[in-house]
């Protein structure tokens, strides 16, 4: 029923495919126009309304590495950077 389209994005001029997938899920939502912007550039849009993400420096509690996080970190727990806790939550699984 639907077929992948070729659009041209509004912001930047690429051309880029609205899959007939995309086409299904827009009709089931009642979505009643077309995308008018390629991926980056709504993403761009999206992440131009929200405030800078604040990263606090740290040392991983297990490998003695630098380790950048999202909130302040406090001397009574430990932190661990993303390989560390990565490896973590897949050992207690």
């Amino acid at each position: 029923m639907y077929q992948d389209k070729t659009l041209v994005c509004k912001d930047c001029g690429a051309e880029f495919v609205f899959t007939a997938g995309e086409q299904e899920f827009y009709a089931e939502r009642g979505f009643q126009n077309e995308p008018q912007r390629c991926k980056s550039c709504r993403d761009a849009r999206k992440n131009a309304t929200r405030p800078a993400r604040q990263l606090f420096t740290t040392t991983c509690a297990k490998c003695g590495k630098e380790a950048k996080v999202p909130f302040q970190p406090s001397n009574d727990r430990p932190v661990y950077c993303s390989e560390c806790y990565a490896a973590m939550k897949q050992d207690q699984q």
